[in-house]
């Protein structure tokens, strides 16, 4: 909540106003506002509030008192008349709620063609449905995700849409974001799975993170390991695991451009041409052993979803993680907000060129597949004999 000798010092734009009822003195304005991650907050929140939105941007509503011969200047839709939720400052639009909606489906929806071709009967030998496994946490991304893939392929009987969620076993977090995952399936009448890392044999990550210390003291290659860079793995093979489970015949994932942005700059960083070309979707180059990938929010900012999910009220959870802080990832997503802030479209841009560069080495080498390896142990893909789910497993199991 805002208090009223701040209203001076906020860096904001104003988004939506309407007023409120009057008082004895000076009627009082309702208003919205958000900040980008690169500027410092001029109040203090609680983190995980019903009034934050994380990941960069942050919503917020509050109340100040108005001289009756002062206005706010309030930004109307640039196709319509109704107040504005977001700016594009790429494209200089405002959006009202219901063209944010028409916005975002329309990139989607554009998406999903381009990277699923669906036949119209997608049916398959024996009759049953095309199985997508839609990966969702509970968070903003997969909530518009999964309600963007119900709007646009929920009335096909040929093609049954499967909500998966894994739970990696910490505490405080994912088991209130998997209810809200939960609540938001059963809304949209889609099927709800789960998948655990105890039932994987990895064991709770509250637990993995407590033993990391020794782990890297025992090994010289997990020294200086993040939580995220065992996460990241098992949660990769959990997925796997579920689609085997589910027999899916592809799985969506709830990256935005963002995310994208951030996987591109991050990869450049350390010369991993390869790893970049490999990056989803996967239906035009399918890596051999897994479901094929798809990423149809991958045009779509994250503020953009986040906005949209609030205005739709969707039941998101709003925490972070508490094993995040420090991981390379979040220093990538600095460097991008800025980029964005300074240049808008840097974002897209960054994207467009990983897209050129997955041209370029096709173009190169034409007749090159994403070929991997088996795993000795479990059988899984890997680019090495031993995959690196296995080998962490293996430092696990000689912790004490």
């Amino acid at each position: 909540m805002i208090s009223p000798g701040q209203q001076n010092s906020l860096p904001m734009q104003v988004r939506q106003a309407r007023p409120c009822p009057p008082t004895e003195r000076k009627p009082l304005i309702r208003f919205s506002f958000y900040w980008e991650e690169h500027l410092v907050p001029p109040w203090a929140y609680d983190r995980g509030s019903a009034n934050q939105i994380t990941g960069g941007w942050v919503q917020a509503c509050g109340y100040w008192r108005l001289p009756m011969d002062e206005v706010i200047e309030v930004q109307t839709c640039s196709r319509c008349r109704s107040a504005a939720l977001v700016h594009q400052a790429y494209s200089g639009q405002h959006l009202c709620g219901r063209h944010l909606f028409s916005s975002i489906r329309k990139r989607t929806s554009r998406e999903l063609r381009l990277q699923l071709a669906l036949p119209k009967k997608a049916t398959r030998e024996d009759n049953s449905p095309f199985v997508i496994l839609v990966a969702i946490s509970g968070g903003k991304d997969s909530a518009v995700l999964l309600s963007m893939m119900v709007e646009i392929l929920g009335r096909r009987r040929d093609v049954e849409l499967v909500a998966g969620c894994v739970d990696e076993g910490i505490d405080g977090y994912r088991r209130p974001s998997m209810e809200y995952a939960r609540e938001l399936a059963e809304s949209l009448g889609v099927r709800f799975e789960t998948l655990s890392y105890e039932e994987m044999g990895y064991g709770r990550m509250d637990h993995i993170v407590q033993v990391m210390p020794g782990i890297g003291d025992r090994h010289a290659e997990a020294n200086g390991l993040m939580p995220c860079s065992f996460c990241g793995v098992f949660r990769r093979q959990s997925l796997n695991a579920l689609a085997e489970k589910l027999d899916a015949d592809v799985m969506a994932l709830g990256h935005n451009l963002d995310d994208m942005a951030q996987s591109v700059l991050m990869n450049l960083q350390k010369g991993e041409i390869e790893r970049s070309v490999r990056l989803a979707p996967h239906t035009k180059e399918p890596i051999e052993g897994i479901v094929p990938r798809i990423v149809p929010l991958r045009w779509v900012p994250e503020q953009e979803i986040h906005a949209y999910a609030i205005h739709a009220g969707l039941p998101i959870h709003h925490g972070e993680c508490p094993h995040s802080l420090g991981a390379m990832r979040q220093q990538s997503r600095a460097v991008v907000a800025k980029l964005e802030s300074q240049t808008p479209g840097a974002r897209h841009g960054l994207l467009h060129s990983l897209d050129q560069i997955r041209e370029l080495h096709r173009g190169a080498n034409p007749n090159s597949k994403q070929e991997v390896n088996q795993c000795s142990e479990c059988g899984e893909i890997t680019s090495r004999e031993i995959c690196q789910s296995c080998t962490m497993r293996k430092w696990l199991a000689e912790a004490p």
